[in-house]
Parts: structure tokens; sequence; C-alpha cells
């Protein structure tokens, strides 16, 4: 059986029309032949609504009494057992009466989801629980009913029903929406204009975010690139720098100006490593875009332009707004900057701001470290100019001048442009610009000149402490900057995983949040988790994130093994070998996590299985000493009667007889408790609901008690009631034994019926010692006794089994104090009126012999009074007679 649909009718105050929308939508479903019922719709007086509800099937609310007043609530049990194609349920967010079967409607309404059967509610914008702070701020109203934002986004259809502050005010001017003595204190408090518009806008804001989660799914389903400026979308590139909360704001500022535009704060880390990043300074960045309503993405790629390009177009961009660059003018040698190339780059369907600050043209700190391997071609190139050209044009530059530096300053010169190429181009142009340095000195600078000659021994020793000295700068530079590499790189990955042990502490599950991170974290498009039961079988993905994942590790950019049968396969890109450490370790989480939900499923498995193992347990328990006390009787009193040493009278021979009857009595009473409570725990109880006036069964139900302690008071005049006659005679005859068990001598039992709306209470007073409140719901457990309850009183079930019995008819069965002291048991069953549809009566199973045996154990009339006395009367009863002393001294001590 598949989960039913959920549509939901919302709106920005009461009075704009979701309910008669609703009722409308039912209209037009029953038109098309669809079986459509209303489940729960409260009118409130208005006559439109009311009028719309007439050709509709309304079923049968649930009564409930709170502090003395009488409450109607929707009957789910009605619901489930009426098994409609659509249930019209008004007010989603309303909160149960106290007593009721779920404490909120929607927990009710997510009950018929799991059942198959389609619903159709209301909502108004004010009861979401995400909203309740900004309601409040609005209105100066705190909402107490409130419904979880996640069952609102999970509806499968959101509808707004919309209507104009002014016209919502006329509706409540002509008194369409509250009682007329209601309406000028309403217009002035929460149906101020002002108000409405806000609630207003609340509701188009968040109906436009659930569009928009639809369209992400759309674009994302059918691989569109291209962005869709269906609202404003703000990107705001960070780097990490001091002038990113001037950004952030700017943009907080820009969004502003449109209603439902969205910030989106990124910052773009290369595969390297982080790098001149203050990590104080993202976390400042990132709580103050949260607070201003934005999110924070962290993504890695090695080309920064390129990489914000592609999360902007990623997400629907329709913005980006980047800061003026803090490098210093000579640095725009090395090439355009990210801000004009993103700016170029762009394209037509995204706007790119330039935000100048505080920190423009002040430097970006020290340089970067980045690993020689890694640097970039254009990197590169630039290392070889300053360690080759350069001393080229310092040569050209010193042989035309006039003064004469000497050859110790010509050295310092070629040596600064030597360590200039270690930093900028690593340690090759480094070395380069050494050999090529000494060969210009030689040449130029040291006598003769224009000769590679050296005349002075001195100039040789300089010229080889030139050399080494170059060399050995440029190695000490290349190292510094590959220690610096890879603690950047060691810092970024300890972040990451810090994080995952976070996550693993916390005991997250949710496997698709990893997968998501993992596809933030490498900048992926795609990332699946899959499996397989053996080498030979097929993959299946257990859980993916990103459009098109593969279905197959061979198939993908990247996948990472996890054991024999695991992978974790990305699509977007190929990853340096040295991202696997971190993707392992991301993939041993995702495993991690995998096997964490299953765990769960299994443990609440094996918590039923447990369950099932403790009534098990505390059925042999309970059954080791009152199964073998009827046993017994009636064995004694069989084995006296087959007895040949005893010549016994006929009064004694009856007394034996009646002792065997009432021991098979208490057994078959005992033997029936445990079958039905069997039943009820395995779901097999099929009522079979037929009209029947109850004083045609309680009678029948008061077998097993004397006569004296019970005082029947049931009215010719009560309508009939749509029950198991079967299940209600075991039902009431299990209330009123406990209710006899527990009165105190002279004080009869009353049981009394009565009739409140649709349905009819049947109410079981006694006069004994109660149950506290605390324990009113216990006493219905299985194998639970109250109190000081002696042995021998009882397994425990009956309570148990009544109260089932009454839930399986549509009705319920709760315990309320007796006023004056006593405990009253109120069994509330549903009325058939005159006016009211005949109840559906389920076609009846096919019963194997087994079944057949214990439904007539169950329909077959209890004894009378006089030959089924109270187990423990009848076993009194034995023992006082002479035929019973005689067996026991026969049978000696025990």
């Amino acid at each position: 059986m598949g989960r039913g649909r959920l549509r939901i009718y919302l709106g920005a105050a009461p009075g704009v029309g979701k309910t008669y929308a609703m009722l409308s939508e039912g209209h037009r479903r029953v038109e098309r032949g669809a079986d459509c019922v209303v489940g729960f719709v409260e009118h409130h007086g208005r006559p439109r609504t009311e009028v719309m509800l007439h050709g509709l099937e309304q079923l049968p609310r649930g009564e409930l009494s709170y502090r003395g007043a009488a409450f109607t609530e929707m009957d789910v049990d009605a619901v489930l057992a009426r098994r409609p194609a659509i249930a019209l349920v008004d007010e989603l967010a309303h909160t149960n009466v106290p007593g009721s079967r779920n404490a909120k409607r929607w927990q009710d309404v997510e009950e018929l989801l799991r059942a198959g059967i389609d619903v159709v509610t209301t909502v108004n914008i004010q009861h979401l629980e995400s909203l309740g702070d900004v309601v409040e701020s609005i209105t100066g109203v705190r909402q107490r009913e409130t419904i979880p934002d996640e069952m609102v986004r999970r509806a499968d259809q959101i509808e707004l029903v919309d209507m104009s502050p002014q016209a919502l005010r006329r509706r409540m001017a002509h008194g369409n929406i509250y009682r007329p003595d209601k309406v000028d204190a309403a217009l002035s408090n929460y149906f101020r204009p002002g108000n409405l518009t806000a609630l207003r806008e609340l509701a188009l804001l968040w109906v436009a975010d659930r569009a928009d989660e639809h369209l992400q799914q759309y674009r994302g389903e059918h691989d569109i690139r291209s962005t869709w400026q269906a609202r404003e979308r703000i990107v705001v590139g960070l780097t990490g720098g001091p002038e990113g909360g001037t950004l952030i704001r700017r943009a907080s500022r820009m969004a502003a100006k449109g209603s439902g535009s969205e910030i989106l704060a990124v910052y773009v880390a290369r595969s390297d490593g982080l790098t001149a990043a203050s990590p104080k300074e993202l976390a400042v960045q990132r709580t103050l875009v949260e607070d201003l309503g934005g999110t924070f993405h962290h993504v890695i790629g090695d080309n920064v332009p390129e990489a914000l390009l592609e999360f902007a177009r990623g997400v629907n961009a329709t913005q980006i707004v980047l800061g003026s660059s803090r490098r210093k003018a000579w640095q725009y040698v090395f090439g355009p900057g990210v801000g004009a190339t993103v700016a170029r780059d762009s394209g037509p369907d995204l706007d790119v701001h330039i935000v100048t600050h505080e920190e423009v043209a002040r430097g970006r700190g020290l340089p970067v470290a980045r690993s020689a391997a890694r640097l970039g071609r254009t990197r590169i190139l630039t290392g070889w100019v300053v360690g080759v050209v350069c001393p080229a044009l310092l040569a050209l530059l010193l042989t035309h001048v006039d003064a004469d530096a000497g050859l110790a300053n010509d050295m310092l010169l070629f040596l600064a442009l030597t360590v200039a190429a270690a930093l900028v181009g690593g340690l090759l142009p480094a070395l380069a610009s050494a050999a090529f340095g000494s060969l210009l000195l030689n040449y130029f600078f040291t006598p003769p000149v224009h000769r590679f000659t050296i005349a002075d021994p001195r100039n040789i020793m300089a010229i080889a402490v030139f050399v080494g000295v170059a060399v050995s700068v440029a190695s000490v530079v290349d190292l510094a900057a590959r220690r610096t590499h890879q603690a950047a790189r060691l810092r970024a990955e300890s972040e990451i995983l810090s994080f995952l042990a976070g996550s693993v502490l916390r005991g997250e599950t949710a496997l698709d949040a990893l997968l998501e991170r993992v596809r933030e974290t490498f900048a992926m498009e795609s990332v699946a988790l899959l499996e397989r039961a053996g080498g030979a079988e097929p993959w299946r993905r257990a859980g993916s994130v990103g459009p098109n994942p593969v279905d197959r590790p061979e198939d993908a950019d990247v996948d990472m093994p996890i054991g024999d049968h695991m992978a974790l396969a990305l699509s977007g890109r190929v990853l340096p070998a040295e991202d696997r450490r971190v993707l392992g370790a991301f993939a041993a989480q995702a495993a991690v996590v995998l096997d964490r939900q299953r765990l769960v499923g299994e443990a609440e498995g094996a918590r039923r299985l447990a369950e099932g193992n403790r009534i098990r347990t505390a059925l042999l328990a309970a059954v080791s000493h009152d199964l073998r006390t009827p046993l017994a009787s009636i064995k004694a009193s069989v084995s006296s009667l087959r007895s040949d040493d005893v010549d016994w009278s006929e009064e004694d021979r009856a007394e034996l007889l009646e002792g065997i009857e009432n021991g098979a009595d208490r057994l078959d009473h005992l033997v029936g408790n445990l079958l039905d409570m069997s039943r009820l725990q395995t779901g097999t109880v099929t009522p079979l609901l037929r009209e029947i006036d109850l004083d045609e069964v309680i009678p029948m139900a008061l077998g097993g008690v004397p006569e004296d302690s019970v005082v029947l008071d049931v009215p010719e005049t009560l309508p009939m009631v749509a029950v198991d006659p079967g299940l209600l005679e075991r039902s009431v005859a299990n209330v009123v034994e406990n209710a006899v068990k527990y009165s105190p001598a002279g004080e009869p039992v009353l049981v009394a019926a009565s009739f409140l709306g649709d349905r009819v209470e049947v109410r079981v007073v006694d006069r004994g010692p109660g149950v506290p409140d605390g324990a009113k719901d216990r006493i219905f457990a299985p194998f639970q006794r109250h109190g000081d309850a002696p042995r021998g009183a009882g397994v425990g079930l009956g309570l148990a089994v009544a109260r089932g019995f009454a839930e399986a008819m549509d009705g319920t069965l709760a315990a309320e104090d007796t006023p004056g002291g006593g405990l009253t048991m109120v069994l509330t069953l549903r009325a058939v009126t005159a006016g009211g549809a005949r109840p559906r009566t389920p076609v009846e199973p096919v019963p194997d012999r087994a079944g057949l045996v214990a439904a007539a154990i169950r329909e077959a009339p209890a004894p009378p009074a006089a030959q089924a006395p109270p187990a423990n009367q009848a076993t009194r009863a034995i023992r006082a007679t002479p035929a019973t002393q005689a067996i026991q001294e026969k049978a000696g001590p025990r």
C-alpha cells in the first residue's frame, strides 16, 4: 500500500477562504466519481461554508470529555475504518483535546497518509513553527498551535489562497468571518491592514520558496545550466579577507530592495590547500551572512573565477558581488584579477557588482605559498621571466650606467633576482637564474670583460660564492614554500576531518547531508554511494545527491572503494591524488552513516521482538499459577468421582460436578482472554458490525457475576449502536468483573448507559479504592494488575482485552474517577441515528478450523449467574463441602 498524497490550502489569515476552497475541491472530486468524505470541517457559523458541506459525506466525530466539558475531534479510527480515497480535514495545526489519539491534528493526518488515504487540508502561514517569532513581532500575538515546516514542505501540492487585506477586512465588516459582536475588536487588533499585509507577504514568500525548490529539481533533472531569472539570487564572493563583512552587508541591502531575494556567500579554496584566508575572519563572516538570512558555502577549485561562475550558475544566481582587488598596482602585471575575469566571463545572464572598500590596493599580505608542482602555467612562466629575462635586463642597465657600483654590489643585485625567481616560480627558475647570472657577471663585470675568463683568482672565489649562495637561498625558499603548502593543506584536511569527527559524536545519520557535503567540498556535480551483495552482483545506489548520479564505479570520474562491496562514486572532474586521503575519510564516514541507519531500523525490529518476548515471558509467569488453580480443582473433583473408596451421595456428586463446571468456566475465561490478547497483538480482530440495542447485549455480559452485585440502568429509548455483539459482550463482561472484584461488600456496581450526540456511553461505576491518575493508562496494559492484587486474581488481561475490542469497534474505553471515591470505566460506542448512514459492514473472511472454534467460544452466551459464580467464590464453595474435605483427606498434603 502506497503513501497517500497531501494537498494543502495555505492562507495568510483566517477568513481568506481556505475551507471554502477545500470543500469546493471536495465537490469537484465527488462529481468526478472519487470517494471523498469529510473527516473534520468546522464551519464556525459561516453560512457559505456550512452550505458547502451539503452533499458531502461527513464521518462522525469523536467525543471527548475534558474538565467537565464535552468536545468533538476528528475520529481517526472512523476514517481508517471507512477508508475513503480522499479525506477533507480542516485546520491542520489544531491541537487535539487531551485524551485524544494524538496530540496534534497533523499527526492524525500523518496516520491517514501512511494508510494510503489522500488528504486535503488547510493551514495558515502563522502556524508554521519557523515563523512563530516573526508573526509574534508583527501581530503581537504568540501562536500556540504550530506545525513543523517539514510536514508542510512534504506536501505533494500547496495552493495559496490569497486575498488582499482590504477585501478581507470588508468580509470581516460584513460579518462573513466572525460574529458581529467580535468584528470591531478584530478589525482594530489582529486584522489591522499592516498585520494582514505582512502576513500576506510571508505567505507569498514561503510559497515562492517552495516553487523555487521544484524549479531547482526540474533544472537538475533536465541538466539546465543557464540562469533562469525567476527571482533575485545574489552570490557574494569571499576571500577570507577583512573586506568580507562590507560585501555581505552590501549584498543584503541589494536583496532588501526586492522581495524574495536570497543571499549566498561562497568561499573558493584551491585544491592544494587553504592559503592566506583567515579562519577567524571566515567564521565571523559566516555568522554574519547567516544572521542576515543568507547561507554560507565552501567550495574547492583551482581556478577561482571559473569555480565562482560555476557555483553561481549551479544555484541559478542572477547577481555576483565581488570586492575591489587588494593587490598593489604593480601586481596587475601577473593578470587582470578575479573580479575582471568574472565580469568578462559572466555572460549576459549574470550581473557582476564590484564593490569598493577600505582595503583596496593595500596588498594581500604574505604571498600565497603553493607547491612548486602545482603553481600553474602563468606562475611558472613568470618565474622563468624573473629568473632569465630580468638578469639580462639588469646586466644591460648596469653596463650603460657610468657609475661603477663594484662587483660585490652587482652580485647582490643578481642574487636578489634569483631569490625573486624562487619565490615566484620555484626551484628550477631560481637555479636557472643563478647559473645565468653567474655567466653574466663573468662576461660583463669580471676582468677581462666580454670574455668568459677570470684573471683574478679572488673573482673566481666571488663567483663561486655567488652561485652557492644563490642555489642555497633558492633551495631554502622552495623548501619553505613546500612546508607552508603542506601545513596549509593539513589545516584544510584537519578542518574537514574535525567536521566528520563531530558528526560522528553528534550521532548525525543523514546520509544525503553527508553526500551533499562531499559534493560541495570537492566541487563535484554528483555523488553516489554504491553497494552490492557480492562480487558478481550488480551495483545499486544506497544514496545519491546531484543530477545524473552514476550506477557503477567505473562510470565515475573518481571512485573510492569502501571494503569489497561498497564504493563512493563522484562525477564532475578528476581529483588529484592528494585529495583521495580526505575523500577516503568521507567514504568511511558514509559507510558508517549507512550502517547506522540500518542499525536503527534493526534496533526497532529488535525492540518489537523484545516486546514480544516480554509479553511471552509475562504470560508464562502469569499463567503458571492462574491456569493451574482451576486445573487442580477439576482434577481433584474428577479423581473423587472416579474413586471407588467413597460412596458419594447425590448432593455431594452434584457439588463435585458443579466444581468441575466452575473450574472449566474459569479456565475457559482465562484461555479466552489469552486468545483474545493474542489476536489483538497480531491485528487479526475483524469486527462484524451490525445495528443492535444495548439492552440485548449488556444483560448477557453480566452472567459471570452475582445477581446482587450489579445495578443495571439501560434506558430503552437509547439509539441502536453499530457494534460486534460478541466483542461488546466480552468487553463489558471484563470491565464489570473487574469492577465487582474491587468493589467493597454491599456496594453494587452501577452499569448505566446514556446518549450524547452521535455517541452512546456505557459507564461502569464502582466504589472501590480507585486508581491514581498516573496509573489510569497503565491498567489497560497487558499483564498489569494494579496495587496489591493477590495471585490468582487474574493474569491482568481483562481490561487490555476490553479496550482492544472497544477500539476495534470504533469505540473507546477510558478510566476516570468516581465522584465520592472509586473508579468509573467509560465505554463509548458509535450510535446509529435515524438520519445517519448505516455503517459499512466488512466482508467476513473465511476462517480456518481454529478460527471457527474460537468464534464459537466467543459467541457462546455466558452461563447464568447461579451456575457460574466468580472463580474465587467457586473455589471457596468447593473447599467448604464435606466432599471436598474428603478429597483433601484422601489426597494428603500438597
